[in-house]
């Protein structure tokens, strides 16, 4: 969270960096080719550095071992409780999706269908306009900026998202009103 923030700008500026250039990659490139020069160019600063360190503790005569010694006999494996606890969670996700995705489609709740009805048009458009990467690049932007934007003007974003709030529960309870069987039941 403190990414987002920008709370540390040049951690932030790094990862944010990053994302932007591997997506920017990703549009002019495959994704295996992106994967590969990525692997190539962290191959070839580790072999430099390891090669860098070889002649430095020839020429100096100290025996300070492999460079990266800490990283080798470090333990990355994910133990079996680490595996259940994610794989526990990716179920109940997967499962809450399935069931809301039942409940739209067999029109449990003729409001929540509609309203899914109009969102997945409107995403038509959205998808004639933009392809998966460009929304993507879209997202990583707005995640890095609109909290900060929300963070410094919160009091005026919270006054007109209740103005709209307020006027689209109005709209909708027109429409609930006109529209037999799309009453609302008490929750």
């Amino acid at each position: 969270i403190a990414l987002l923030y920008w709370r540390d700008i040049k951690q932030t500026g790094i990862v944010f960096g990053s994302f932007l250039l591997l997506l920017f990659s990703l549009t002019q490139f495959s994704v295996v080719s992106v994967i590969a020069y990525l692997a190539l160019a962290a191959l070839s600063a580790t072999i430099s550095f390891r090669i860098y360190k070889s002649v430095l503790q020839a020429v100096q005569k100290t025996d300070e071992g492999h460079p990266f010694k800490g990283y080798l006999e470090m333990e990355i494996s994910l133990s079996q409780d680490q595996i259940q606890k994610y794989t526990d969670c990716l179920q109940l996700y997967v499962n809450s999706t399935v069931r809301e995705l039942r409940r739209l489609f067999l029109v449990q709740d003729l409001v929540d269908s509609l309203k899914f009805a109009v969102l997945m048009w409107l995403l038509t458009y959205v998808g004639a306009l933009f392809n998966g990467l460009t929304l993507l690049i879209m997202a990583v932007v707005s995640m890095f900026t609109l909290p900060v934007v929300y963070d410094k003007y919160q009091t005026q974003i919270d006054q007109y998202l209740g103005l709209v709030r307020t006027h689209i529960n109005t709209v909708m309870a027109k429409i609930q009103a006109k529209i037999p069987g799309a009453k609302r039941k008490a929750e």
